[in-house]
């Protein structure tokens, strides 16, 4: 089944002044597993066009922030929000954090990055795989201790090798596909929560 810009999920986002469907995943995993309270600084890697960013921002309140980066245009302006247009592979966090007065580390670091798809498989599978791993590693540095990690992965014989990954350093791993995932999609996202160092 392809895409239909005007599902369900579609309308509903724009009628609650979303700028994508994607909010519903977020919100999803976020009911069914508390990753984001108020105040909390969160790390939105993926983040446009921006509808996590805008979940993020109601849920954190005036005293938390949510930093949002993607190498497309991000279109969120709220003030706890700020949008850097920027690849991962080549941005220097540490910079950024000074630059924008964070003042702790994150308590959230979520990842909704995505390779361009090839059409095969594998290939996006491990393309996926190098984003999340990419999320991880920022994590590492940046999340605060017993922090909660979102991350999405193209289901692929990866899936378990990385799952393992963070139950090394989460008190809990868990798996979701959301409802609002297209049929035709083979994203899951990986929820870990209480970061260990």
């Amino acid at each position: 089944m392809s895409y239909k810009p005007n599902d369900h999920f579609a309308r509903k986002a724009k009628d609650e002044n979303f700028v994508a469907r994607s909010v519903y995943k977020l919100e999803e995993i976020d009911v069914r597993f508390r990753i984001i309270s108020s105040d909390d600084f969160v790390l939105d890697l993926g983040a446009s066009p921006g509808s996590w960013m805008q979940y993020s921002s109601r849920k954190v309140g005036p005293r938390g922030k949510v930093l949002g980066i993607d190498l497309k245009h991000i279109n969120v302006n709220y003030p706890n929000t700020i949008c850097v247009k920027g690849d991962m592979n080549e941005l220097k966090m540490e910079e950024l954090i000074t630059k924008y007065n964070i003042a702790k580390p994150f308590d959230v670091v979520l990842s909704d990055m995505a390779p361009n798809t090839t059409g095969s498989k594998f290939v996006d599978q491990c393309r996926s795989l190098d984003l999340c791993v990419i999320a991880l590693e920022t994590a590492h540095k940046f999340l605060k201790p017993n922090g909660n990690f979102v991350c999405k992965q193209f289901e692929g014989e990866d899936t378990k090798g990385f799952c393992d990954d963070l139950k090394k350093c989460f008190k809990e791993v868990s798996i979701l596909r959301p409802k609002s995932t297209q049929s035709s999609s083979k994203e899951l996202f990986l929820i870990a929560k209480g970061y260990q160092k």
